[in-house]
């Protein structure tokens, strides 16, 4: 069974006035960070298909986050962004089958949903994008680039690979948005964002698992290094309560935020940078692969954003896809 406290949208609590908070809890990178990947990955496209993706980029960042979004209406849509890779630390991580169908002939749908899937769901995303652009079909391409983008930056948040994704387990309850939230918020303008060269991916179930393997390696340092931060600071000096909207909400001081941002020595923005990267890598290796159609340049019609739209709250449940 999914664990639906993991999911529940900070927007719920904002009637909690003085009520510890962190914004966009639980949400992959917060939308400033996840808007921030999927603009700055249309700038390192080669030409032509920068082109396309530049006309229609204010759409591919606006909907960076309604995967996120998504959450609300549809049940299985919450483990499409994570993977607690320590629930299956009784067997080898090697031996965990990168292609879904052998995954769920070797644990089970219900198991596999239940530590979450993000791999899997990128690799899905990557062929239903695949199979727009051999159609050419501009509105299937928009959705599913700026889907893929969300599914890759989650995949590159360490916290998003373990079951204390929290800190819960660790008496550091708000982690979470500080690491992907709060400290891009305050941080992300100074990040580089420059992605010195693309990369064609040619297997992509393999790529989707070294981004996540990656991603786990830093979840000790990521819970240390916050321990060692919050030790060197007076109590009174880690939260401060900030207005937002309505609400006053208690969330981490600007002078403990700086501390662990410094203390990271810059993990932060090189796993924001190597989202960057990744996500543009598997866009053009996705119009790569689909043998490089030429896409005009022109904007959404009205008929295909109407199409677009009804799609945005469709149920995204994994079937059997795309197995070579």
């Amino acid at each position: 069974m999914v664990n639906i406290s993991r999911f529940i949208p900070a927007s719920g609590f904002l009637l909690l006035i003085f009520t510890f908070l962190q914004p966009m809890d639980l949400f992959g990178w917060g939308f400033y960070a996840h808007k921030k990947i999927n603009r700055m990955a249309v700038f390192a496209l080669p030409k032509p298909l920068f082109y396309f993706y530049k006309s229609h980029i204010k759409v591919i960042t606006d909907r960076a986050v309604q995967a996120d979004k998504r959450r609300y209406a549809i049940e299985l849509e919450a483990p499409c962004h994570y993977i607690d890779l320590d629930k299956y630390n009784h067997i080898p991580i090697d031996s965990i089958p990168r292609d879904w169908n052998s995954a769920v002939e070797k644990f089970g749908v219900d198991s596999l949903y239940e530590h979450g899937i993000v791999p899997w769901k990128i690799q899905m995303v990557y062929w239903q994008l695949r199979k727009a652009f051999i159609e050419n079909d501009h509105a299937l391409i928009i959705k599913f680039s700026a889907d893929l983008g969300h599914y890759v930056g989650d995949a590159h948040v360490p916290l998003h690979c373990t079951s204390n994704y929290n800190g819960q387990q660790t008496d550091q309850y708000g982690i979470h948005a500080l690491w992907e939230s709060r400290l891009p918020e305050l941080f992300g303008k100074n990040y580089d964002c420059l992605v010195d060269e693309l990369e064609f991916i040619d297997d992509v179930k393999s790529y989707s698992w070294e981004i996540v393997h990656e991603s786990s390696g830093a979840v000790d340092s990521v819970l240390a290094i916050e321990k060692i931060v919050t030790n060197a600071l007076p109590d009174d000096q880690k939260y401060i309560y900030e207005s937002r909207g309505q609400a006053v909400v208690r969330t981490y001081s600007r002078r403990f935020s700086d501390s662990y941002h410094q203390a990271l020595s810059g993990m932060v923005e090189r796993r924001f940078n190597q989202s960057v990267s990744s996500v543009a890598s598997l866009w053009y290796s996705a119009w790569v692969d689909a043998g490089q159609p030429e896409l005009t340049i022109s904007p959404l019609s009205l008929e295909e954003e109407a199409i677009s739209d009804s799609l945005r709250f469709k149920s995204n449940k994994i079937i059997p896809g795309h197995t070579d």
